[in-house]
């Protein structure tokens, strides 16, 4: 359980966050003196004005990078070695829960219920879980003729850059840094000019677990600049994106226009939801709503296509109105809130302007509007009857926004899923278990939870097809994207 709302409002008066970039085993302002300010979504308060790095900054940090990866003080230490300091991160992210999960919840308007009790304990136990997972991973021995010998290893691609979202600010950047720093990389992070704060404090916490100075650089800055710059230097080995699509084809390009880089996109999503007419109702309501208000729908793979058997529409319907109500947004961090601040501003405007365009092309029947006040709050909402070629059901809202359409059969349910440019995720409610793995087979997704919503592990990769991109993270499989094969073949 969080600790009472009145603990945290006493943390945040007295946090002081960093606000430079880290590079090379330092804090340090950006070469021009600019900042961006970072501003708390629920209340419009200035957090703190973080250091806006530019092509100068992205170069010293890519420079001190490659220093730290030719040195080999992390590269070629031991797979022992690097699992000590890992697990050492490890319980020092457990050690500073409170204040990592408040820098979270203050930065981008998430509940600071689900950053403690959910965020910073996964993000500790993906360094414990990749700091175990290395020392265990072996080479392979190819067959090859009398004579000779075939050595096939796996070894650290050298210099990544990874460029994280706001939604997830620790856990996504966690996702990145574990499987990379545990392969041998040095790293060179952008967070998103948002929610920069826990990342910075990460940066400084693996410095004290005893990672070697230049491994891992932090450089806070708009996307243009910093981020294409990272996505354009020639010294950069790789770039592991998460976000829009938009900004994930820019990285593409970037990669083509510079050194032929390996870029790992993961991209958006408009993840469908099944319920066919024997699945538990009062399950798959709490769940369709958890699916798309969790995290005010800010998820990748947010449950926001809701496809109802039309003999259960009505009546699934009318919960899931109901569950809605529940999800009023309030304070983040107050522990009894359901629902959080949307990230900033210009993203709370966004999601209202779906909200309007999908006043003209559905039904709404819950929520839609603004709560008054300060703060970037939006109600949960709800839109029946959506056609499937509606903008609310084909473009990513990344908001509390719920699209509802009936279906008839199951092969018209899954025409309606794979209906879609996105393939990162979906859900299927049945009680039926061969239904469940037919409909699962035939969805062109990621990923498929069958009664659940969402799930993952470390130990099961996530990632999708067509516009969501390609990439994959967690699991042993993101691992291998931070490493090449490389062949040593011995005459004898």
């Amino acid at each position: 359980m969080p600790p009472p709302h009145e603990h945290w409002l006493r943390l945040a008066a007295r946090l002081m966050p960093h606000t430079d970039a880290y590079i090379d085993g330092a804090f340090t302002p950006a070469a021009s003196g600019a900042t961006l300010p970072s501003h708390n979504p629920a209340t419009g308060d200035l957090l703190a004005e973080v250091a806006a790095c530019g092509p100068t900054d992205i170069d010293a940090a890519v420079r001190a990078a490659r220093r730290a990866f030719d040195a080999g003080a992390w590269s070629r230490a031991k797979p022992a070695e690097r699992k000590t300091v890992l697990l050492h991160l490890a319980d020092l992210i457990d050690e500073h829960r409170e204040e990592l999960a408040l820098l979270d919840s203050l930065d981008m308007g998430r509940l600071v219920s689900d950053t403690y009790d959910i965020d910073v304990p996964f993000a500790a136990s993906l360094f414990r879980w990749y700091g175990e997972a290395l020392d265990k991973l072996y080479g392979e021995i190819a067959p090859t003729g009398i004579g000779d010998l075939a050595l096939v290893d796996r070894v650290p691609l050298g210099v990544i850059g990874a460029v994280v979202p706001w939604n997830f600010p620790l856990d996504l950047a966690t996702w990145k840094l574990a499987p990379a720093l545990a392969a041998g990389n040095s790293v060179v992070l952008k967070p998103a000019e948002q929610s920069p704060l826990s990342a910075l404090r990460l940066a400084e916490l693996a410095a004290e677990a005893g990672l070697p100075d230049g491994v891992l650089n932090v450089v806070p800055g708009y996307g243009d600049p910093a981020g294409k710059a990272l996505g354009l230097h020639p010294d950069v080995d790789s770039v592991a994106f998460t976000g829009s699509t938009e900004v994930g084809k820019l990285f593409l390009r970037y990669a083509a226009e510079s050194n032929l880089k390996q870029v790992w996109p993961e991209c958006g999503g408009k993840s469908p939801n099944l319920v066919f007419a024997d699945a538990d109702l009062n399950a798959a309501a709490e769940a369709a709503c958890a699916g798309i208000f969790a995290n005010q729908g800010e998820v990748c793979s947010a449950n926001s296509r809701l496809l109802v058997a039309r003999e259960i529409h009505e009546e699934l319907l009318a919960r899931v109105v109901a569950t809605a109500k529940d999800y009023a947004p309030g304070d983040p961090l107050d522990p009894a809130s359901r629902m959080g601040a949307l990230v900033d501003e210009a993203h709370t405007q966004r999601v209202l302007d779906y909200i309007d365009i999908g006043r003209r092309e559905a039904r709404l029947v819950c929520g839609g509007s603004r709560i008054d006040g300060a703060g970037c709050f939006v109600e949960p909402t709800v839109f029946d009857d959506v056609p499937p070629e509606a903008r609310i059901a084909r473009e990513e809202i990344f908001g509390p926004v719920l699209c509802v359409t009936p279906f008839d059969s199951e092969d018209d349910a899954i025409a309606l899923a794979n209906d879609s440019g996105y393939g990162l995720a979906a859900s299927v409610w049945t009680s039926d278990l061969s239904r469940s793995l037919r409909v699962s087979r035939a969805l062109r997704v990621g990923t498929v939870s069958v009664n659940t919503v969402d799930a993952l592990s470390a130990q099961t990769p996530f990632g999708g097809f067509g516009q969501s991109g390609y990439g994959r993270d967690l699991s042993l499989h993101a691992l291998e994207k931070y490493t090449g094969r490389k062949t040593t073949w011995i005459k004898h």
